[in-house]
């Protein structure tokens, strides 16, 4: 298959020892590009490597959108209210009616509109006094009107309708009352009653921030959760090393283990341990001591030779070297594998692919907040277009990677109120530095991703929805998920906005594999990393079989009873109900098929930074 980056991508930097690339998109005639129907001329890549070498004087360093999709998102939408008199005059009426109610709110002191649950900087009883309350309720209101503004006009396409809504959300949250001292009740109060000790805590606090993001410093706290020290701590060794992953096996904590092992394909936009915690916040070792012989994949932290690494590399050197390793350390049995958010999309692919052949090594199938159909990929579907890819091309032409500072800025805006504005009211303005979890800790330990990885996972799987229209390929044949024919254990998260769950659901229209589809409280990360004992911890779950109904992702929720605990007690007994018999632990490693053990977990890739 050619190259999937562009003509002039490929030919402005050295060739890189990477596999024959032999998963990917199918190609559209006889055009390298990805979505193109005709190859680009000479002078235009000759200019395109001008432009690229230029690209860091015009860029701005950090920047996650592309101007030109912004400018023509809110075009769109002002063109088309312009011509639009029905939608001007229904707003138009609908903004006389929210200022009557602030009025009357102001008034009266009644509330005319209701905060949304999540939204929680109103909650404080100081709030509901004057004038204070009069500004929430404004506020409020405003919201109602922005929202209604820039939804609903006609002839805006609906991709575009939701960035400027967005947009508009973006700006609100950043005016809202509870951002200034001369707003917020809750910060004045305590500037009084501290003298102003707060607010100088806070400079602090800032002058911190601004220092550890300059150097590119774990944030202040971070430091009390050292890799190897404090998390990624469960006992292992290191059984192969290529030049893209780090394999771990690690050490058995019962008398005997259950014959089929388990394989952990994370994602590589996350560093593994997520799964590997504190040891009380750890899947891994909640496997281990299940009695579980556990692999687990640590990708390595991709730099600019790494540039040519693409999706056909990860599924290589990753899911199928770690498969093939797996065969020679527990010879004959079948593996449990579980791909965690594109961990799980990749392994999907596998799946697929070996199902294909008639002859896979897997005996079940777990995928975690992972999409395999990207019709509704949610909220980060906002910053995927053809001009955003194109802006993410000559982003990464001059490093070969996206910098973990533009995936970071992209996912506090998809939660702006509580990453960025509620932690800089507490944090500067309370003077309060909140305490710092594990999994914080973890979320501040970024990696970078490939250029021609990206590119080819934005465009494939978001643009062109490939996966799940048979159209990706492996082997140079497109793959189909009809063929996986193992059991499926499928997670997803009631708050994800990542990986939304009625996007995860899709997976029961694709294959008629059996499936059982969990739906868990929290979001991406705390969903999954969702131990027993939590308090608030429930899930639910239902199995489907070939022949059963479809049911809608809203009659499965009426259908399916919610169930106080952890989804991980429920996938152990699912785990083992899909395993045969109870087995001595396997050696470590394999030193007669050249996998000797070699550093102890969590290895030396996980610590790259």
């Amino acid at each position: 298959m050619e190259p999937l980056l562009t003509a002039s991508l490929v030919s402005t930097v050295p060739k890189s020892e990477v596999p024959v690339p032999q998963t990917g998109l199918r190609e559209r005639g006889n055009s390298p590009w990805l979505g193109g129907e005709s190859v680009p001329s000479a002078a235009f890549v000759t200019y395109q490597s001008l432009e690229r070498g230029l690209t860091p004087f015009w860029q701005m360093p950090g920047a996650a959108l592309a101007p030109a999709t912004t400018a023509s998102a809110f075009m769109d939408w002002a063109v088309h209210l312009l011509a639009s008199p029905a939608k001007q005059w229904e707003i138009a009426q609908y903004g006389v009616e929210q200022w009557l109610r602030a009025w009357h709110a102001i008034g009266s002191g009644a509330e005319a509109a209701q905060a949304m649950p999540q939204d929680k900087r109103f909650v404080d009883p100081a709030w509901h006094e004057r004038p204070f309350g009069a500004m929430a309720q404004v506020f409020l209101l405003q919201e109602q009107w922005w929202q209604r503004a820039t939804t609903g006009v006609p002839g805006t396409t609906q991709h575009h309708e939701q960035m400027v809504s967005f947009a508009a959300r973006q700006w609100l949250d950043m005016v809202a009352p509870s951002n200034f001292i001369a707003t917020n009740p809750v910060v004045q109060r305590r500037t009084v009653q501290e003298g102003g000790a707060n607010l100088m805590r806070g400079l602090v606090h800032a002058a911190e921030d601004a220092w550890h993001e300059a150097a590119d410093l774990p944030p202040v706290g971070a430091e009390a959760f050292e890799v190897g020290r404090d998390v990624a701590i469960t006992p292992g060794r290191v059984v192969l090393r290529n030049r893209l992953m780090e394999l771990i096996q690690y050490t058995p904590t019962t008398r005997t283990v259950h014959a089929q092992p388990v394989l952990i394909v994370p994602a590589w936009i996350m560093k593994y341990y997520i799964l590997d915690l504190s040891p009380g916040n750890s899947l891994i070792k909640h496997l281990v001591d299940s009695g579980f012989t556990v692999f687990a994949i640590s990708w390595k932290n991709p730099d600019r030779d790494d540039r040519d690494l693409g999706m056909d590399a990860y599924a290589d050197l990753g899911v199928r070297a770690a498969l093939q390793a797996i065969g020679s350390i527990v010879p004959g049995a079948k593996v449990h594998a579980a791909g965690y958010c594109l961990g799980g999309t990749l392994l999907a692919t596998v799946a697929a692919a070996l199902g294909r052949s008639g002859d896979s090594p897997l005996q079940t199938l777990t995928l975690l907040a992972a999409q395999t159909d990207f019709t509704e990929p949610g909220e980060l579907a906002l910053f995927i277009d053809e001009g955003q890819v194109a802006f993410l091309e000559n982003l990464m032409a001059q490093r070969g990677y996206l910098d973990k500072r533009q995936m970071a800025s992209t996912f506090q805006m998809l939660r702006s109120n509580d990453l960025i504005w509620s932690y800089r009211l507490h944090n500067r303005l309370l003077g309060e530095r909140q305490p710092v979890s594990d999994l914080m800790a973890w979320n501040a330990d970024g990696t970078r991703l490939p250029s021609r990885m990206h590119i080819e996972y934005l465009r494939g799987m978001f643009l062109r929805n490939a996966l799940a229209r048979g159209e990706w390929e492996v082997d140079g044949q497109p793959v189909s998920l009809g063929d996986i024919r193992v059991p499926i254990f499928n997670v997803g998260t009631v708050q994800d906005h990542v990986a939304p769950w009625r996007s995860v659901f899709k997976l029961h229209a694709l294959t008629d594999a059996d499936q059982t589809f969990v739906l868990t409280a929290g979001g991406h990360n705390v969903g999954i990393v969702n131990p027993p004992g939590g308090a608030k911890s429930s899930y639910r779950m239902r199995d489907w079989h070939a022949g059963d109904r479809r049911l809608r992702p809203d009659e499965w929720i009426e259908a399916t009873p919610s169930v106080p605990g952890s989804w991980w007690t429920a996938w152990v007994k699912w785990l083992g109900g899909h395993s045969k018999r109870r087995v001595a632990p396997p050696a470590m490693g394999a030193p007669a098929a050249g996998l000797a053990p070699r550093d102890a977990a969590p290895g030396t890739y996980v610590r790259q930074r």
